[in-house]
């Protein structure tokens, strides 16, 4: 079994910054791709972020820019830095990470979501 556990999420004004932090820990033989989703009330969840075990990023298009990923594959550990915060950036902010826990298999988890909120 392998938890996720998010932290780093709070109440900021627009323009401020946050950085976002997911550890993962339990039964864990390597961890593949790690990432961030983001789900606004009403909304669908949706890709903020992602990056390989190897390094290789993905940014959406609305947060290119101001949004960096990155990991330490030592801590088992992505990080979202968040700059140029705007209110729509306002949502539950989702850690997601494709974990093999043996050579063969992998499986996906989820942390328990950490709201972010940006002020005008």
């Amino acid at each position: 079994q392998v938890q996720l556990v998010e932290s780093g999420g709070g109440l900021v004004q627009a323009g401020g910054s946050l950085r976002l932090s997911c550890a993962a820990s339990g039964r864990i033989f390597s961890i593949n791709a790690m990432g961030w989703h983001r789900q606004a009330p009403g909304k669908q969840r949706e890709l903020v972020a992602a990056i390989t075990s190897t390094g290789s990023t993905n940014i959406v298009d609305s947060v290119k820019g101001r949004f960096t990923i990155s990991r330490d594959n030592a801590k088992n550990t992505v990080y979202l830095q968040m700059n140029s915060l705007k209110p729509e950036d306002t949502a539950v902010y989702y850690c997601n990470a494709d974990v093999r826990d043996s050579y063969y298999h992998s499986s996906d988890y989820w942390g328990q979501g950490t709201q972010v909120t940006v002020s005008s």
